[in-house]
């Protein structure tokens, strides 16, 4: 199962996500649900740097990547980098729509 974590401050606002784990729907290479939440995360994260010049300070490896924004500087790109963060939680919650076996999502606020 993949576990998302999207770590939201207390005033509603993301500040970073951990997504661990495999799916298990199908065997590798051919598992449409680790790919679509690969592409969904991986992308935000690299949407934020293309379109916002936006930063994360992200790790990856097999089965795992967090991502968190930077603490200082996001005056200007907040509400931007916010905008494609929450769409991203929307792409991920529709993922589970179909396939909420192989996927949980838990929000957390820190």
């Amino acid at each position: 199962m993949i576990n998302v974590r999207i770590l939201r401050q207390k005033d509603g606002s993301i500040r970073g996500f951990e997504v661990k784990g495999h799916a298990n729907y199908a065997k590798h290479g051919e598992d449409i649900v680790c790919a679509g939440v690969s592409t969904v995360t991986v992308g935000t994260v690299n949407s934020l740097e293309a379109l916002t010049g936006t930063v994360m300070d992200s790790r990856m490896n097999d089965g795992f990547l967090s991502a968190y924004l930077p603490s200082d500087g996001m005056k200007d790109r907040g509400p931007q980098a916010q905008l494609l963060l929450e769409s991203m939680v929307v792409m991920l919650n529709s993922i589970s729509e179909s396939y909420g076996k192989y996927i949980q999502i838990k929000e957390i606020i820190t």
